[in-house]
């Protein structure tokens, strides 16, 4: 076995682990593909690139992103400064989606937009409704992944789901 599908493997595990218990996957910076781990130097050059500090280091030195406090912007630094050709911005940026669960407040009749005001491609809008709060539409063909919405959400009520699959639950 090379030691490229050895590491795969091993990711593979962790990611099958994480997910038996209840944690939500690893989710990698934009523009990145499966092999990642096998292709970085852990340098860190593309977290201190980042404006918005989303990129974290995470296991084994590899970078994570996280949308707790911020979302990514697709501005492409994280990109520019790989020297290991980790990323590859022709390609799509994420792999997910944003979806609503039931812990939305505007589903319980409650005035809140703050997904919409956070998301800068316009995926998320609330339309007019008379004599209750707007509820709100998320357009998985404009949402770009960026985890902008997940990160202003009051009641962690949005979820990034990968195309194609159901919710996972929980901020991811």
């Amino acid at each position: 076995m090379t030691d490229n599908n050895k590491a795969q493997r091993q990711s593979d595990r962790r990611q099958f682990f994480r997910t038996m218990s209840g944690r939500p996957a690893v989710r990698r910076p934009p523009w990145t593909a499966d092999d990642l781990t096998q292709r970085c130097t852990g340098c860190t050059d593309c977290l201190d690139a980042c404006p918005e500090r989303v990129l974290v280091r995470g296991a084994g030195g590899y970078p994570e992103i996280r949308f707790d406090d911020d979302g990514c912007s697709l501005c492409g630094e994280c990109a520019e400064v790989c020297q290991a050709g980790v990323f590859d911005t022709r390609r799509e940026a994420f792999p997910w989606h944003a979806q609503l669960n039931q812990r939305c407040l505007a589903l319980a009749q409650i005035h809140c937009q703050s997904c919409q005001d956070a998301c800068e491609w316009r995926a998320i809008h609330f339309p007019p409704a008379l004599g209750r709060p707007p509820q709100p539409h998320i357009d998985s063909d404009a949402c770009r992944g960026c985890g902008a919405c997940l990160a202003v959400c009051p009641t962690d009520a949005i979820t990034l789901v990968d195309h194609g699959q159901r919710p996972a639950g929980g901020r991811q």
